[in-house]
């Protein structure tokens, strides 16, 4: 029973804590280490009080969700049968949520332990301890994390030297400490997606200074003309991305607003006088606020409902919607402009 109660407690924090969502993350494999100090609720098997203990770490984080760490532990307590004193030993093995200033996470561990009781029924004797269980890192700095978990430990002594009778023991063991890592903490990158400027090339005086669809290539060189307005365009002048930013969909929905509809309307009709009927790829994507599996989800729906918008309006490229959520920013999501940059809708031309 008591080790049913243990089991449930540590589902219950391990599904309260993956249903919490964050944002920001960034790669970080750097080495630590994670000193700490732990209370143990032994179980009724052990017939003791509850004991402390404490120890140290040294692991490696090796990407956005995995640690490796190796620990050495020591505990004690009193109780039937004398002072127990344990010391031992685990490989753990962390999955992170997020990397975040607060991120969740679970563990597994397994390793070994020397047991030795001092009372006069007691012994020493050496076994194997596996341990499950679920916590919380919360960045202080960059170079030092609070971190606590609540562990489910199982001890096998494969023999009854340190209790008459017994070799599997059952303990909740909580966790309260440091991580420290070395070195400079990495920075986050936002990926760019801005297009290089063409080389000026020299034209013809008589249409140098013509340029009616307003794309920055002149006349001469445009082999696209009547570029939808606001495209970005490559050196001949032919579409290749068109973004759409501003207040396009009602908040948290895939509804279009009044303003979506107005300039989608431009779209539409620069479309359908376009010579051009290349395929078109419609991406949606979103700020970082939210799920990752939420915001994938909510840039598809958005995504499909400017295709379906465009279509309606009688656009013949073939669309194609594709979300891509949070993956993809162009600004911080640190900050409120960062994220409206990132709430956008583009249009991207497919070519051969």
């Amino acid at each position: 029973m008591q080790k049913t109660k243990w089991l449930s407690i540590i589902s219950l924090v391990s599904a309260s804590v993956s249903a919490t969502a964050f944002a920001d993350e960034l790669t970080d494999t750097r080495w630590y280490v994670a000193p700490f100090a732990s209370y143990i609720n032994t179980g009724g098997d052990r017939n003791a009080k509850d004991g402390w203990g404490g120890g140290l770490g040294l692991g490696k984080m090796l990407d956005q969700h995995f640690n490796i760490e190796l620990r050495g532990f020591y505990n004690g307590w009193g109780g039937k049968y004398g002072q127990t004193d344990l010391s031992g030993g685990t490989a753990d093995v962390q999955y992170y949520f997020n990397r975040n200033k607060l991120s969740p996470y679970t563990v597994v561990a397994i390793g070994g332990v020397n047991t030795a009781v001092s009372g006069p029924m007691g012994g020493t004797q050496s076994g194997f301890i596996g341990e499950a269980g679920a916590g919380l890192a919360y960045e202080v700095l960059d170079n030092l994390s609070l971190r606590g978990d609540v562990r489910y430990r199982y001890n096998n002594n494969f023999g009854d030297h340190v209790q008459p009778g017994r070799t599997e023991f059952n303990d909740l063991v909580v966790n309260l400490g440091f991580v420290i890592p070395f070195g400079d903490k990495p920075k986050a990158h936002q990926a760019k997606f801005e297009i290089p400027a063409a080389a000026p090339k020299p034209v013809p005086n008589d249409c140098a200074s013509r340029d009616s669809d307003h794309d920055g290539v002149n006349e001469c060189l445009d082999k696209c003309p009547d570029t939808p307005k606001g495209s970005k365009v490559d050196v001949h002048g032919c579409p290749i991305r068109l973004i759409l930013k501003g207040n396009h969909f009602k908040l948290d929905s895939a509804e279009l607003t009044p303003e979506a509809k107005t300039r989608l309307n431009e779209v539409a009709n620069s479309l359908n006088h376009y010579p051009e009927k290349n395929e078109i790829e419609v991406q949606g994507h979103t700020s970082s606020e939210g799920s990752d599996g939420y915001n994938l989800k909510l840039s598809q729906r958005r995504a499909h409902a400017v295709v379906e918008y465009l279509k309606s309006k009688g656009v013949s490229n073939k669309l194609t919607a594709k979300g891509y959520g949070e993956s993809k920013p162009v600004a911080d999501n640190r900050t409120e402009a960062g994220r409206s940059e990132n709430r956008r809708v583009e249009l991207i031309w497919i070519t051969d």
